[in-house]
């Protein structure tokens, strides 16, 4: 089903936030049967928002095209065997903020929007 662009721009609005963008991602890798390609597509909600804010640095723009490029290859198994792991070892993974500050490598990059490769249609 489609969402709406209001929907949209609300969602991305809200994940400028960092708590707000981490409790999103954690969410997703909590579910207990995920779909392969929300994780992907969470992850580039949170870069949109980044990119919006005009603050992702070069390092982690070649970090998110590095592993889009294995979870659109592996659906994010390894991610999701991981987590899997981890919960029978009796723990668990979280997402937090970063105490630090941004890296000296994080004068945003001068990509948009469009650079960011489509979101699927249907994620099957």
């Amino acid at each position: 089903m489609p969402t709406s662009d209001s929907y949209r721009e609300s969602l991305i609005e809200s994940l400028k936030d960092a708590e707000h963008a981490g409790g999103f991602i954690g969410a997703i890798l909590e579910e207990k049967d995920p779909e392969p390609a929300l994780l992907r597509n969470a992850i580039r909600k949170v870069i949109e928002a980044r990119i919006r804010m005009n603050s992702l640095s070069e390092s982690a723009k070649e970090h998110h095209e590095k592993l889009d490029k294995m979870l659109t290859e592996s659906g994010g198994s390894e991610i999701y065997s991981l987590v899997e792991l981890l919960e029978a070892l009796g723990f668990k993974l979280e997402i937090t903020v970063a105490d630090t500050e941004l890296p000296a490598d994080s004068q945003s990059t001068e990509i948009g929007e469009s650079e960011l490769s489509p979101e699927p249609a249907n994620a099957s």
